[in-house]
């Protein structure tokens, strides 16, 4: 891949992704958008990975989407570019693998909506996280007035939204936007302890687990529990399910197929 904003690193099956253009503090313009879509793309068909760290260089997660390129923007233009960054983190929250965000610095505006885009959030103690869009003059563009009330509720989620203030890492924390928060120079350790953690699991279960969430969170809790079920009942039909239990049995670690 040719990649001019973002690094990709591979660590035993972990792949880290981290947006490099630390002079703009990572702003989201087209071309980072469009290589983001790049990178989630061919991970969807990436069967050695078995998880993703989604970072930023410098002193910036993502500080929010390229003002000077929205500023020019008339109305076409600007539902075109929420389009474009809304598909790229639909398809990073639909990624088959667990996303997990390690926020390293500001994510504010479309940096907020991308660490909502995924799995997990593991912050900075000196991160600050935002949605300032009404100061600017527009909304949220990249799905964050949906994800942000659906983790922390429609109150908080105004209020963020409202008031454009950033909130520090710890209460983010207390009203469950991240998971957990660590001193700056743990955050990748965290992150991949975590990454490890996850991936000595099923992954097909895991990316079965997903789906189930991600469906059943938009749908009633009777429909949600149909899909489950069935997603459940999926799993008997791997290899590595049979390997799982035949392992506890055995007393040994699972040998996973992915099949």
């Amino acid at each position: 891949m040719d990649l001019k904003n973002i690094i990709i690193q591979n660590e035993g099956g972990i792949c880290i992704v981290k947006i490099n253009n630390p002079q703009s503090m990572n702003a989201l313009n087209s071309e980072v958008l469009a290589e983001l879509d790049t990178v989630f793309a061919s991970l969807e068909k990436d069967s050695q990975t078995s998880a993703v760290i989604l970072t930023g260089e410098g002193r910036a997660f993502v500080a929010g989407a390229d003002i000077s390129q929205m500023s020019t923007m008339n109305a076409a233009e600007g539902k075109a570019f929420g389009v474009q960054g809304s598909k790229v983190f639909r398809r990073i929250e639909l990624l088959p693998k667990p996303v997990i965000a390690a926020i390293n610095g500001f994510a504010l505006g479309g940096g907020c909506e991308l660490a909502l885009a995924c799995d997990i959030r593991i912050a900075s103690s000196k991160a600050k996280i935002g949605q300032p869009e009404v100061g600017l003059g527009i909304t949220p563009g990249f799905s964050g007035t949906q994800r942000l009330p659906r983790i922390v509720g429609e109150g908080r989620a105004k209020e963020i939204i409202y008031t454009a203030k950033a909130i520090t890492a710890d209460e983010a924390y207390r009203i469950g936007l991240v998971n957990k928060v660590v001193e700056p120079e743990e955050l990748m350790d965290a992150a991949m302890a975590m990454a490890k953690t996850i991936a000595k699991n099923a992954p097909i279960a895991i990316a079965l687990s997903k789906e189930a969430i991600g469906r059943g969170m938009q749908t009633d809790i009777d429909s949600a529990i149909a899909i489950e079920n069935s997603l459940f009942g999926l799993c008997f039909s791997t290899q590595d399910q049979k390997e799982g239990m035949k392992a506890f049995f055995e007393k040994r670690p699972p040998e996973w197929k992915n099949k």
